[in-house]
């Protein structure tokens, strides 16, 4: 059901008009409160593999968000910069430009590398960071 319930709330065409920040602060809720109501069955295998799904759909509204190939670009070029990692720019240049669709678009390396677990976490103003299943899951028990 928690997947169920994330995709209703995650649906591409509703998730992308809104902020990041309601975005983040509902997905939280959901997952922290689904976390604590189940804690006391193992369900660490479940939480690594739903977190990796989750934040696949993160990606993805982020990118569509971004909208136009130039906006994409700038924006992983100043993430770029700001991680401090060492990606050329005709690697984000090919990214920002792919034909390929959201998704298939928002789980290439360069993209999740650029936008990793640790970057989403990262509270920004009034957004705050996108809480990782597993990590909270093993912080709890």
């Amino acid at each position: 059901r928690l997947y169920s319930n994330i995709q209703k709330w995650m649906e591409r065409k509703h998730a992308v008009s809104r902020p990041l920040s309601v975005t983040f602060k509902k997905l939280n809720q959901m997952i922290r409160g689904w976390i604590r109501y189940f804690k006391i069955s193992s369900i660490k295998g479940f939480l690594d593999k739903f977190g990796q799904w989750l934040r696949h759909k993160v990606r993805c509204i982020i990118i569509k968000q971004w909208k136009r190939p130039m906006t994409i670009y700038n924006n992983l070029m100043k993430l770029n910069k700001a991680c401090r990692s060492n990606l050329t720019h005709e690697d984000i240049f090919k990214c920002a430009n792919s034909r390929l669709g959201w998704y298939r678009r928002s789980c290439g390396n360069i993209v999740n590398f650029l936008l990793s677990s640790t970057v989403l976490g990262i509270k920004k103003g009034d957004r705050p960071g996108l809480v990782n299943p597993l990590d909270y899951y093993l912080e709890i028990l």
